[in-house]
């Protein structure tokens, strides 16, 4: 998974820090929400949020979903914790007007919460074969990869910054 990837490019560069995956497979926004209170204690000084796939695959209201996902992005920084927001695609089957919504809901929070924000986070895994596992959901190794380096480009300025905060002053 993407996280244990970044994690080890962490640890690679000596940032001591820890990435705590607290995604469940299957879980929406509302179940993330759920577990805020938990998942945010501690010394958390990042949080990447990468929820609404499901919500999308199940055809969740996107006004729910947005609720859900704006709730989570104003706890964490209410906590002093930055937020890197991870874009998702709606499957199309739900036809263009859901898709357009699903779309922007996520750009319009990226947007309304002054949060970093990957548009797409599955950019160039998404429908491709041999970057999946044969459910065409889930990224492979591979594709996995491809989802960090995704993800890193965005999340590496923000740990870097996070780093500097907590270096005692020279």
């Amino acid at each position: 998974a993407f996280p244990s990837l970044i994690a080890e490019r962490l640890d690679r560069a000596g940032a001591g820090v820890e990435v705590v995956n607290a995604g469940i497979s299957g879980d929406t926004a509302a179940g993330g929400r759920r577990r805020m209170n938990w998942a945010l204690e501690g010394d958390v000084r990042v949080l990447v949020l990468g929820l609404g796939a499901n919500d999308g695959l199940r055809g969740t209201s996107v006004a729910s979903m947005k609720e859900n996902l704006q709730a989570i992005i104003r706890d964490a920084k209410g906590r002093g914790i930055t937020v890197l927001l991870l874009g998702m695609e709606a499957p199309p089957n739900f036809g263009p007007e859901y898709t357009a919504e699903f779309r922007a809901a996520f750009r319009d929070l990226a947007r309304e919460e002054d949060v970093a924000f990957v548009p797409f986070f599955l950019d160039g895994v998404a429908g491709v074969p041999a970057l999946n596992q044969p459910d065409g959901l889930h990224p492979n190794a591979e594709g996995a990869a491809r989802v960090a380096d995704n993800v890193w480009a965005a999340l590496e300025p923000i740990v870097d910054e996070a780093i500097a905060q907590r270096a005692p002053p020279r």
